[in-house]
């Protein structure tokens, strides 16, 4: 009590000296400094308030518990081909799709990005009704509002008011087919970015364009002395953008703790722009003297193949999904106050033979034994069998992502239906360079780089394949800037925490 009646002297002083922002200071001062020696008696009991955390799970994923297996052939390889190769490696927890990414999945992206440039147009002409406006409190100037889209609001393409805005997004009469008035995918442009960890990874000196400035010396050396006089203690510095930054500081013996960081972040952020409209004329150009038109016409927006997995995607398309379902789950987060969650992705060419392995370690095939045929005699998969049957197993061309039975771990068509992207890019000798430890391998190509640079991994085999590429260990590629009628994918999330086989040891 006696504490407390001089606190409240020492308030009616300072407010009788008419200061409220230094009352204000000193409170927050005096809280801090009591929070700070009170709370935990001298002792380290952590930042406090953070609660228990449980990792959600991801909608339509299952969880696959770390784990270890051997990557490879499981059975006799194809005569000569030297290609047997197995490895035994380890995977941390994560979760990954239980079907492939459907065509309707699929579509809601493409609607997205749709709906969001409708919006974006519109908002040009009625901005309170299509535009979220946030106004910097500090500044208050007009030219640093925020403006961001506002989905609250329906959109009614058909609005006698709206719909002369909007109709620079359908084809123009010249192009259209029957007079049909639709969309023009060609302007279902996405605008994106991921951020390449593996360079902000690399210490020493990138291979980045110098830039002129002329508040460094000696442009040639990795490191030289900086005369910016408004640091607060002596520091070497890169001397361009994206040069190594030495956060550390000299003692009075000259040493160095060496910590290390990033002259200029932005470096590593990768813009990108991508059509995320699926070709849908794969159907057509992937089979010589064949007639396909009529998947083409219908396979992608037609009700009928809603749940059949989506093909026609390429590598980046994958990836630009995977991003914006990350920024879709996790701004909805943001909105409920609660934690962010890992990004989603392609799976690692490891991850994904661990999943379609089921835990059954050395199994050609997710369903385990040697055969392609259940007891009765019922194929297991949608692929090609006997010479091009293409329908003895079910399916002609692609079949539901829910189709024949699924792994041990619960996951439909890990074999057959469609190959599946991995983020892995594809490389002969990979089991002899690669980590046993979450054994991956990346190579980001550029438009210069060889054919054979852009090789990215596919898995699985598909319905146009022989049994030989359903094997859980038989690896394929096909080139990242390529779409296929037959190469769809599915996302993973890496786990949060131990991720062993009971999760609850996580708590």
């Amino acid at each position: 009590m006696k504490k407390k009646r001089q606190l409240r002297t020492l308030i009616k002083v300072k407010l009788k000296k008419g200061s409220m922002k230094k009352l204000l200071y000193f409170a927050i001062t005096l809280f801090v400094a009591t929070s700070c020696s009170d709370g935990g008696r001298g002792e380290v009991i952590g930042a406090g308030g953070r609660g228990i955390w449980y990792n959600p799970d991801p909608y339509g994923m299952l969880y696959i518990p770390a784990g270890a297996y051997t990557m490879g052939q499981s059975d006799q390889d194809v005569p000569f081909v030297q290609y047997s190769r197995s490895k035994t490696v380890s995977i941390q927890a994560f979760y990954i799709d239980q079907t492939e990414i459907s065509n309707n999945e699929y579509r809601q992206f493409v609607y997205w990005v749709r709906d969001s440039i409708a919006r974006r147009i519109l908002g040009e002409e009625a901005p309170d009704e299509f535009l979220t406006v946030t106004l910097d409190d500090e500044l208050e100037e007009k030219d640093q509002e925020d403006w961001t889209l506002n989905w609250r609001g329906r959109l009614y393409w058909e609005d006698p008011e709206y719909s002369p805005l909007l109709a620079e997004m359908f084809l123009p009469e010249s192009e259209r087919f029957y007079q049909r008035k639709e969309i023009d995918t060609r302007k279902l442009l996405f605008e994106y970015y991921w951020i390449d960890l593996q360079e902000a990874a690399r210490k020493g000196r990138p291979l980045v364009k110098k830039l002129s400035n002329t508040e460094y010396e000696n442009d040639d050396e990795h490191r030289t002395e900086m005369k910016n006089p408004d640091m607060p203690f002596p520091m070497e510095a890169g001397v361009h953008q994206g040069r190594d930054l030495d956060l550390g500081f000299r003692n009075s013996k000259g040493q160095n703790n060496a910590i290390r960081g990033h002259e200029d972040r932005s470096r590593f952020i990768i813009h990108e722009i991508i059509n995320v409209y699926p070709d849908t004329l794969t159907w057509i150009h992937d089979f010589t003297y064949s007639y396909n038109e009529p998947m083409s016409n219908m396979y992608f927006w037609h009700p009928a193949y809603d749940d059949y997995p989506v093909v026609g995607v390429t590598w980046q398309q994958a990836n630009a999904f995977n991003v914006w379902r990350t920024q879709l789950l996790n701004s909805w987060r943001n909105k409920q106050w609660e934690s962010y969650v890992q990004d989603f992705r392609l799976p690692t060419e490891a991850e994904w033979e661990y999943a379609a392995r089921g835990g059954l370690d050395l199994s050609p095939y997710p369903w385990g034994g040697p055969y392609i045929r259940n007891s009765r005699g019922c194929f297991l998969g949608n692929f090609k069998p006997m010479r091009g049957r293409y329908m003895e197993d079910g399916g002609f061309h692609t079949v539901k992502v829910t189709s024949y039975h699924p792994n041990d771990f619960g996951l439909y068509c890990m074999a057959g239906n469609v190959s599946e992207w991995c983020s892995t890019a594809y490389d002969e000798s990979v089991y002899e360079f690669s980590h046993d430890l979450n054994t991956e391998y990346k190579y980001n190509a550029l438009d210069h780089d060889p054919p054979s640079m852009k090789r990215k991994v596919i898995r699985g085999g598909s319905w146009k394949d022989i049994g030989y590429y359903l094997q859980t260990g038989s690896r394929s590629y096909e080139y990242q800037d390529s779409a296929k009628s037959y190469v769809g994918y599915r996302s993973v999330m890496s786990y949060l925490g131990r991720g062993g086989p009971d999760r609850m040891g996580d708590i």
